[in-house]
Parts: C-alpha cells; sequence; structure tokens
C-alpha cells in the first residue's frame, strides 16, 4: 500500500507558455489598448510631474530668497538713514540760522560737530575712509590722478596727496580715492651703479 496522498491529475489545459504564446497571437480587442494606455500614461508623466513639481519648488525658493533679501536690504538702509537723521537735523538748524544772529565762526563749529556726529554713525556702520598720505599706491583703493616727483627713492609710487577721499564700507570700496602718485625721478645724479 501507498501511504502517499495522491495528487488529482492534471486535466487538460494548455500549458502556462503556450497561453502566454497564445495570448500575444491573439488580436488584442481596443478596449484592451485603452485600459494599457490609461495605466502606462500615469507611469509616464510621473518624471514629468515631478519635473514640474520641482520646478515649481525652486521657482517660489527663488522667489522667498529675492524677497527675503530685498526685505533684509530695505531695513539695513532704513537703519542707516535712523542714524543720520538726528545730524541732518542738526545741520538743518545750521541751515536755517539768521546770517547775522552767528559768526562764521560759530557757524564752522557747528558744522564740525555735524561732521562728526555722521562720521561717528558711519562708522559704527562699517564705513571707512580712504585718506592716507604716504602709503604705497594700491590700484585697488587709489585712482592715480596725477603725478609728481618724490624726494627719496623710498617714496617712489606712494601717495603724495589725496585730491579726494575714497570710502568702503566693510571690505568692499564704495569709491576710490582719487590722488597724486609720488616717482622716483632718479635724483639728478649718476645711476645707482656707477656710483663711486
Amino acid at each position: 500500500m501507498d501511504d502517499k496522498p495522491k495528487r488529482p491529475r492534471p486535466t487538460e489545459h494548455p500549458a502556462p507558455a503556450a497561453d502566454d504564446a497564445a495570448a500575444r497571437a491573439a488580436p488584442t480587442p481596443v478596449g484592451d489598448l485603452a485600459s494599457e494606455a490609461a495605466v502606462a500614461a500615469p507611469a509616464e508623466m510621473v518624471p514629468k510631474d515631478t519635473y514640474l513639481r520641482l520646478a515649481a519648488e525652486y521657482d517660489n525658493f527663488r522667489k522667498r530668497t529675492l524677497k527675503e533679501r530685498t526685505e533684509v536690504w530695505s531695513k539695513a538702509q532704513a537703519d542707516l538713514v535712523q542714524r543720520l537723521v538726528d545730524a541732518l537735523d542738526d545741520l538743518a538748524r545750521f541751515a536755517h540760522i539768521e546770517p547775522s544772529a552767528g559768526t562764521a565762526k560759530t557757524i564752522h563749529e557747528g558744522v564740525d560737530l555735524v561732521e562728526r556726529k555722521i562720521w561717528k554713525e558711519l562708522e559704527a556702520a562699517g564705513v571707512r575712509r580712504v585718506d592716507q598720505v604716504g602709503v604705497p599706491f594700491d590700484p585697488s583703493l587709489h585712482e592715480a590722478v596725477t603725478t609728481a616727483p618724490a624726494s627719496a627713492p623710498e617714496e617712489d609710487h606712494t601717495v603724495g596727496a589725496v585730491l579726494q577721499a575714497g570710502y568702503q564700507l566693510g571690505g568692499a570700496l564704495i569709491r576710490p580715492a582719487r590722488v597724486t602718485v609720488l616717482t622716483w625721478q632718479g635724483g639728478g645724479g649718476a645711476p645707482d651703479g656707477e656710483r663711486g
């Protein structure tokens, strides 16, 4: 006797490979093509949809950062103007003084006070004046307007006079200083190698 369970005998069905071959060979109804296209379309649209969403996100990010940058710039400008308003008020008081009420010395002292007040606020904001004489000429800070003869070789290519001051904000140049550059002409004697 056999203790193994008996399996039912397979009925006459074509093999699965034959089913696939038959399905491929059989004409496909138009309805089936439409349903396959409907299923395939979302799969093809996913990359395009993802791309469009990422592009929209990036555009929103760009607009938001531009708006934030503009707001920060406006606040910085407002802060600087707020610092300078008091000095401008003082200057307006001097501009509207009756000419017979004050002497030139009094007006000069008042304008000097206003200038110091403005510079105090500008320096607090990070503005630095570029107006040093005797320093080496630096084309990134100075604009050479003219040259003058130097009295010693050590003064060659140094700033001899500042015609108009320059300004820096932080490390950025706002306006270069317009300067006279000293150049050594050789002192009129024999060249250095021929002196005895």
